[in-house]
């Protein structure tokens, strides 16, 4: 009887499964044929798999009941109780061209918009409600996204990391494929979207340190990352990690992905900077995957290795990954940033920022009410503006940025 009771309830888990990761399509890919031995081909790959230059643990056995107790009995306050503040005029407002050449717009999590010498580049694009193979189960949004896939811009490519779910999503994905955009991924994560019927015209794969020119010469170049991979198939080849050098004729972007500290960020400095910003992870990190996520310390650190200008903070307050309270790396790298006398950009949600719009000034420890240098909003708690006057200030003025997250729980006693 309970053997029978096992096999009635995995066939159902099985079955539920099947109908929520649309015929287990959100799993992606299995790489073969060409595409398989060139993974195999890369120097970063052996026995069967693909390895960070250092070596990397996911986390230390001694942190695992530590980790454990936090997950299931920390107070922290993980997500916020009030909506966070959206900018709703982003179509509008990017619908000008920056006036210095460089524009950076955060979506949301990882996904950011790069306006750079006249091309447009999308990185880690995730409008799913879900970072999940499943459309019932998993981290879900705190905010809906600040702009809507069917109002985007015109795209001149699309930059993913890595293949972990709140970096690849496959409705986002097919999307934009629609559009008939060109993808550049690391080795291996082609297969995903080949499975989601993105043709192989559109399909850039790159091992670490190859490139591809758009037109009108910005280059797109795989740089190291210290990460790992994952779908949820534990017997398949994984595909490879990665992060993003954009570089045009007269700006230069870092975008981390998903990494942790690696000795390859100074050789990236050396060969593809200096860079004018550097988008770099924050959140969703914890202190024993120190190796493979860096937190706010671990970006100022990779800051200082690449030799960035300025800093703009992703990975954090979209979804729910780690065990942190929601806003904890936005106040942690401000903090630590004004000690060591970075500039920090903390753009709202939606909003475009101009890095070299202006002279930045360094960021300083705020009060609630106070600013951070940063191009292009308005004062924490208020409003965005749909106005005339709101839109005409979008890319051409360079009012403060606000540590807009303040004016929110748990730093603030209550919803504004």
């Amino acid at each position: 009887m309970l053997f029978g009771f096992v096999v009635t309830l995995l066939s159902v888990l099985v079955i539920l499964t099947w109908i929520s990761t649309d015929h287990f399509r959100a799993f992606g890919g299995a790489p073969e044929g060409a595409r398989l031995e060139r993974m195999r081909a890369s120097p970063q790959f052996a026995d069967g798999k693909f390895h960070n230059a250092e070596p990397t643990g996911l986390m230390a056995p001694s942190s695992y009941l530590g980790a454990l107790r936090q997950w299931l009995f920390g107070k922290e306050m993980r997500t916020p109780p009030c909506p966070l503040p959206l900018v709703t005029d982003t179509a509008a407002r990017l619908a000008a061209p920056p006036t210095s050449g460089l524009r950076v717009t955060w979506l949301g999590h990882s996904t950011t918009i790069v306006e750079i010498d006249g091309a447009r580049i999308l990185t880690d694009p995730v409008w799913g409600e879900r970072a999940s193979p499943s459309r019932w189960v998993g981290p879900s949004r705190m905010h809906p996204p600040p702009l809507a896939l069917a109002d985007l811009p015109p795209l001149d490519a699309v930059v993913i990391s890595h293949e972990h779910y709140d970096h690849l999503d496959m409705g986002t994905v097919q999307a934009l494929g629609a559009r008939g955009v060109a993808f550049h991924v690391p080795l291996g994560v082609g297969a995903h979207l080949a499975a989601w019927g993105i043709p192989p015209t559109q399909i850039v794969e790159h091992d670490w340190w190859q490139d591809a020119t758009l037109p009108g010469g910005v280059r797109i170049v795989s740089t190291p990352a210290r990460h790992f991979n994952g779908r949820g198939i534990p017997w398949r080849v994984g595909a490879l990690w990665t992060s993003w050098s954009i570089v045009g004729p007269h700006h230069r972007v870092f975008f981390s992905g998903d990494t942790g500290l690696t000795d390859g960020l100074s050789e990236v400095a050396r060969r593809e900077g200096p860079f004018d910003v550097a988008l770099l992870e924050i959140g969703q990190y914890h202190e024993s995957w120190g190796s493979i996520h860096l937190g706010p310390v671990g970006a100022l650190e990779a800051y200082a290795r690449l030799g960035a200008r300025a800093l703009i903070p992703i990975h954090w307050s979209t979804f729910v990954l780690a065990y942190h309270a929601w806003s904890e790396p936005a106040e942690t790298l401000v903090e630590e940033a004004a000690k060591r006398g970075i500039s920090v950009l903390t753009p709202r949600l939606g909003e475009p920022v101009e890095p070299v719009a202006s002279s930045l000034p360094v960021a300083s420890s705020l009060p609630v009410a106070s600013s951070l240098p940063v191009a292009s909003s308005s004062p924490v708690g208020q409003k965005p503006s749909g106005s005339n006057e709101a839109n005409a200030a979008g890319s051409a003025s360079t009012p403060v940025t606000t540590a807009w997250w303040r004016a929110l729980p748990p730093i603030a006693p209550r919803c504004p």
